[in-house]
């Protein structure tokens, strides 16, 4: 059986990777690993290849940055081509990128039976286009891997087929379980001089946050007010770098003293660094699900989350915009009055091993 394994961006290499992995473990199974080239910036892709122990991929197409719709069809267009050629029986997506929804939509139309990993996960605002691809890529799907109870409840109300959806638990957790052992030995937090201080680790990247000068403006205030407390570890996301420099924001930020901006780091650091953190601050989908499985509180600077779980049950408090409560909830956990969560069902490191499961039974 071929199945074409589709990356886009940084988030789907960390999901891709443990399927990819039990995938070469079955002799009659021939995975094929796509990467568009959504993210391609080698600080966003390369050093994630490698620290995920991923093969290079054996088809790049290389499409690079544009609007949504200039991203998605030129995908569309080169994502044609290798279905074309390598006629795969199945074509495995994960997550929300435009990569998704793209390669779904061409292998819905070119008759090959979609998987799509993390399906369910609604945040029910049509604003952000990830939820757009969500919703489009679940329709076209023919399997539905999900990794939270939301998912079956969403998928359900949309009227997806039941014999179609299956409850699998989450692929992001398999890679952190797979490498936790080796994020320490990350050198990242002895390089920072930060062994036995506490530290508050931030992500920021969405649209509604950092294109927005008022927003971005009040979250570097913000962070100003919590760096008297507390370092803050920023590995900056290139949008987010570029956003500061265009608002005339780039000197706020390197004037608090107690805000250090890194260049984008790895994988394995990057855990390192969560793992050891006081608290972490993000706009991220998938970070809320590690800091909940890890136990490490977290903020999320989102008016919503598409992961409601990581709330119910896991460790995330969602502040949306406003930075008051933000400023509170970082000030309570401090406090040490920090929200301690439970590990969600099935989030237990094999559910890559379920999924690839399905493929083998379901799709011959």
């Amino acid at each position: 059986m071929k199945i074409i394994n589709v990356v886009g961006a940084r988030p789907n290499f960390m999901k891709i990777a443990p399927i990819q992995r039990e995938m070469q473990s079955y002799i009659d199974i021939k995975p094929v690993l796509v990467h568009t080239g959504q993210h391609y910036d080698e600080k966003m892709s390369k050093m994630f290849f490698e620290d995920l122990n991923m093969p290079q991929p054996d088809i790049y197409l290389g499409v690079g940055s544009g609007t949504h719709a200039q991203q998605t069809a030129k995908i569309m267009i080169e994502f044609e081509k290798v279905i074309e050629k390598e006629k795969p029986d199945v074509v495995l997506v994960v997550g929300d990128v435009n990569s998704t929804a793209a390669c779904s939509l061409v292998a819905a139309k070119m008759e090959v039976k979609i998987g799509h990993v993390e399906a369910g996960l609604r945040s029910f605002d049509r604003s952000m286009p990830e939820e757009i691809n969500r919703m489009l890529t679940d329709m076209l799907s023919d399997y539905l891997f999900v990794s939270e109870e939301s998912g079956l409840k969403n998928l359900e109300k949309e009227g997806i087929d039941k014999s179609k959806v299956f409850f699998t638990g989450n692929v992001m957790i398999d890679s952190l379980v797979y490498f936790i052992e080796k994020a320490k030995k990350s050198t990242i937090i002895k390089n920072l001089n930060l062994n036995g201080y506490p530290y508050s680790l931030v992500t920021l990247h969405r649209p509604s946050n950092v294109d927005n000068k008022k927003n971005l403006s009040n979250l570097i205030e913000a962070f100003s007010q919590i760096g008297e407390r507390i370092k803050i570890i920023f590995p900056i996301h290139p949008r987010t770098k570029k956003m500061l420099r265009t608002f005339g924001l780039e000197k706020m930020a390197n004037n608090i003293s107690n805000l250090v901006l890194l260049e984008p780091v790895g994988y394995l650091d990057f855990m390192n660094l969560m793992k050891n953190a006081t608290l972490v601050l993000t706009d991220s989908g998938g970070i809320q699900e590690e800091t909940t499985y890890l136990n490490i509180p977290c903020i999320t600077m989102r008016e919503n989350t598409e992961r409601p779980v990581t709330i119910e049950f896991g460790s995330n408090i969602l502040v949306g915009s406003d930075m008051q409560k933000l400023l509170k909830e970082t000030n309570n956990i401090l406090d040490g009055n920090k929200k301690v969560g439970i590990i969600p069902e099935l989030w237990d490191g094999k559910a890559a091993q379920r999924i690839v499961s399905i493929l083998v039974n379901k799709a011959k």
